[in-house]
């Protein structure tokens, strides 16, 4: 995909995040003298973007939450910082430092889009040129406030650039059931104005809009439509450019993923890095301390998968051997995952998640931080999966639920025999099928964690049989939502109480 340098611009005054509300702005560009044309407000749109490749967002923070809080991957140096531990314990205080981050930057990315939204009204352009760039303001709320509202539950809701310290103090929670109607509105206005493909996979076309509508739908359990709006990607698959890449295993090459038609909707890193703007912590966070195999130093051993996650996935499954590694390299030999310790003392003998080391392209900066990784917010194999599981809902044993699933199978088994494909399955059956299948084709891809708490599958997964083991902090009347952070709580008392349990 082509690299792009995002100009981050502020137009407005943040105010989530900042230190001092009364702190005098120096150097802003004003929006009235901002935007005078389309391209302004695609610049606008772009700062959005920049936002989303920061460390507080995809680089790190956010990105690492979702995967520790999902029950296939815990922590594996028990050295890493307390704020991390604490999302795999389920211990998390109002004050922990990975919320506290990214709550800020996600509000940020809300923002740059709503200054975007805002400024195109001092656009004279003909609808046709302006609405499409529009339309991705549109798309990059609605994605934002989705990652939020599952997360926390009742938000603030902005949907206007703020522009005084008096504004912001008024700011008060909206109810769940309204930020998503919120969601869906700006989706449906990106699906009418988005066209069908764009130059790259990191800007939304009308196909990204499509399918997270049918995730959000899916989200909150209305089955028809999520089934309505996957099934309407699908049967345009071709007017949207999309397939699934022959191969899994270039999926996570980012030396290939440019060319790919899976991809939906994709941040893109770049190889440089800017500070923590644009630096993917993803290889370092998940790669083997001190393992040599790749020529990036090795990993951190962060975020590492349960040995449950590697005995339970069958050896047959083609996934399984592009998602894990089970041995490194250390002083030029080769060795099994039993000793990784042997090697470095905060290492871990488990196998680790291959996805982000394997092929990060070009790195600038060690343990392959700051990679090319396009990271997939969603691919179509995803979509294939949403119908399945939503049409199963409304239409029990429909082969065409089970079609879906084994198209997706069918990749998996790379030549061989395994997963068989699926056929007349109760409904039951089916929908503990299609979560098992998400949990393998998606897996360390920050998507299990929101399957457990749309699912409440929290007093199941994280139990004595589950691939962690027993969580006994585990609470299903608290821990589906995190808490409000507490300096915002500060800053803003309008915002109490906390959630519950906190």
């Amino acid at each position: 995909m082509k690299a792009y340098k995002y100009l981050f611009i502020l137009v407005g005054l943040s105010i989530f995040g900042c230190s001092d509300l009364e702190e005098e702005p120096v150097g802003l560009l004003a929006p009235e003298g901002f935007f005078k044309s389309p391209k302004d407000i695609q610049t606008a749109v772009n700062a959005a973007y920049g936002h989303m490749t920061h460390e507080d967002f995809w680089g790190r923070k956010m990105s690492l939450t979702l995967m520790l809080r999902g029950d296939m991957v815990g922590i594996g140096d028990p050295t890493t910082s307390t704020r991390r531990i604490e999302h795999d314990d389920f211990n998390v205080p109002t004050d922990n430092g990975m919320i506290s981050g990214y709550w800020n930057r996600v509000y940020q990315i809300i923002a740059a889009a709503n200054q975007a939204i805002a400024g195109a009204e001092q656009v004279s352009a003909a609808d046709e040129i302006k609405n499409p760039i529009v339309a991705q303001a549109y798309f990059v709320r609605a994605f934002a406030y989705f990652h939020l509202v599952r997360q926390f539950g009742d938000i603030p809701y902005i949907d206007a650039p703020i522009s005084d310290a008096a504004a912001a103090a008024s700011i008060t929670k909206t109810a769940t059931a309204k930020v998503y109607e919120n969601i869906i509105s700006d989706l449906k206005y990106a699906k009418t104005w988005l066209p069908n493909t764009q130059a790259s996979r990191t800007i939304p076309a009308k196909s990204a809009a499509h399918s997270y509508l049918a995730l959000v739908y899916l989200t909150m359990g209305d089955y028809q439509k999520a089934y309505d709006e996957a099934k309407g990607v699908i049967d345009n698959e071709s007017v949207y450019q999309l397939g699934l890449e022959a191969d899994y295993q270039d999926l996570f090459d980012a030396t290939k993923i440019d060319g790919s038609n899976e991809p939906i909707f994709a941040l893109d890193f770049n190889g440089f890095r800017s500070g923590d703007a644009g630096q993917d912590y993803q290889a370092a966070l998940t790669g083997i301390r001190g393992d040599e195999q790749y020529g990036i130093g090795g990993g951190w051993s962060v975020a590492v998968p349960s040995l449950e996650v590697f005995n339970t996935w069958d050896d047959q499954d083609y996934r399984k051997s592009v998602s894990l590694d089970v041995t490194g390299v250390f002083k030029g030999n080769v060795e099994p995952y039993t000793v990784f310790k042997n090697f470095h003392s905060r290492a871990v003998n488990r196998p680790h998640i291959a996805k982000y080391t394997r092929h990060p392209g070009v790195t600038a900066n060690g343990n392959g931080r700051a990679s090319q990784h396009n990271h997939a917010m969603m691919r179509y194999a995803e979509v294939l999966l949403i119908a399945a599981e939503a049409l199963n809902e409304v239409s029990p044993g429909s082969a065409e639920a089970h079609g879906y699933v084994n198209r997706v199978r069918s990749r998996a088994r790379n030549g061989g025999t395994f997963p068989a494909d699926v056929s007349g399955l109760s409904q039951n059956d089916f929908r503990t099928l299609v979560l098992e299948d998400r949990k393998w084709e998606l897996a360390f891809e920050f998507k299990r964690w929101y399957d457990i708490v749309r699912r409440k599958m929290g007093a199941e997964v994280f139990s004595a049989s589950g691939l962690e083991g027993a969580k006994p902090n585990f609470d299903p009347n608290q821990d589906y939502l995190l808490p409000l952070p507490a300096d915002e709580l500060a800053r803003n008392p309008n915002l109490l109480p906390n959630n519950p349990g906190y």
